[in-house]
């Protein structure tokens, strides 16, 4: 299995900390932002990672990290032009997957605990995709899952009146099915690409597991969860609990 961070984006809702760089190389403990997911990725036997970033910061993304060889990785890079949405940035990977099943995360989650034992679950699976939910707050701010017993039946993108407190975290499992899926969906209102209409049609295909992630999670994309962020990482000098 081959990972993807998505570390794209203009991060408007930081500024003035992404006027000058791009919000995935903020610092969160004691290291940028971006070093989390690979790090996730890594532990979770996952080395051959494409970091899909913005054409802004690509040079101060490549320098950060050069090769990955300092984080026990081998990393390729791609520009997504404009901000299209995930789905989008997503299927710059098509190439890079070489029709095998993918990692993705959002560059800008945090993840007190491992990830590997959601990535085993997923390499368990025959075919399909995988997501990973959280109890929130504030689910609105996210693509919202409405549940059965078993399944997820609906994923509703940031709706004014959410139907459970589950979100969908930026840590999705896919097989090589994604891309094509990717290719038969349509811009949303707000006229992007969006990584629930993907999900759905998992869900419409009977194809879509998740798990319920039991530890301590944030996104780092406002400056409330930016702090949240830094608050989870600063406890454990940025290691990650098993």
């Amino acid at each position: 299995m081959k990972g993807v961070i998505l570390a794209g984006g203009k991060g408007t809702r930081l500024y003035p900390l992404t006027k000058a760089t791009n919000k995935h190389l903020l610092p969160v403990g004691r290291e940028p932002m971006v070093f989390h997911p690979i790090r996730q990725m890594v532990g979770a036997g996952i080395d051959d990672i494409l970091v899909v970033t913005s054409v802004d910061h690509m040079g101060e993304m490549v320098n950060c990290l050069g090769s990955g060889v300092d984080l026990g990785c081998s990393l390729t890079y791609k520009v997504q032009d404009g901000a299209l949405g995930i789905a989008n940035a997503l299927s710059l990977a098509e190439g890079f997957a070489a029709k095998g099943p993918i990692c993705v995360i959002l560059g800008d989650n945090i993840f007190q605990r491992s990830i590997a034992p959601i990535a085993a679950s997923f390499r368990g699976q025959d075919k399909g995709a995988r997501v990973v939910l959280k109890s929130v707050h504030d689910p609105e701010r996210y693509g919202v899952a409405a549940l059965d017993e078993q399944h997820i039946i609906e994923i509703e993108e940031k709706p004014k009146a959410p139907k459970t407190s589950f979100a969908v975290v930026g840590l999705y499992f896919y097989d090589d099915q994604v891309f094509d899926i990717i290719r038969g969906i349509v811009p949303s209102a707000r006229g992007e690409y969006e990584i629930t209409s993907v999900n759905n049609e998992y869900i419409a295909r009977h194809q879509l597991r998740y798990d319920v992630y039991d530890g301590e999670w944030t996104d780092a994309g406002t400056f409330e969860s930016l702090q949240e962020a830094n608050r989870l990482l600063h406890a454990t000098s940025n290691e990650i609990a098993p």
